[in-house]
């Protein structure tokens, strides 16, 4: 998984040559802990890049893209968000909800 930063993110996901998820966590929340081994699973099953950003870090992105719950899962195609996922799901519902499946 890729570490996110404000310095770093329009580099890692909206200029990436493929699509990238982004993991938008926090320390203090626990449904953003249960889903990270999630979604370790589906990187390395699915070979999907994902990225974690840290909200209480980099709080700039996550008003740029309207985040207000958390976890929130958004994933990015040719610099664009195309799909969002609010909260934690079952790894199942997760592959389904990001066409994996």
């Amino acid at each position: 998984m890729i570490t996110l930063t404000t310095a770093n993110f329009d580099e890692q996901v909206l200029r990436a040559d493929k699509p990238v998820l982004v993991d938008f966590w926090a320390e203090w929340c626990g449904p953003c802990r249960m889903v990270a081994p999630v979604l370790q699973e589906i990187e390395n099953e699915y070979g999907l890049a994902i990225g974690k950003l840290n909200t209480d870090e980099n709080p700039e992105i996550m008003t740029r893209y309207g985040v207000l719950s958390l976890p929130t899962l958004l994933l990015f195609e040719n610099g664009e968000p195309v799909r969002q996922i609010i909260g934690a799901k079952p790894k199942r519902m997760l592959v389904s909800d990001l066409g994996l499946a």
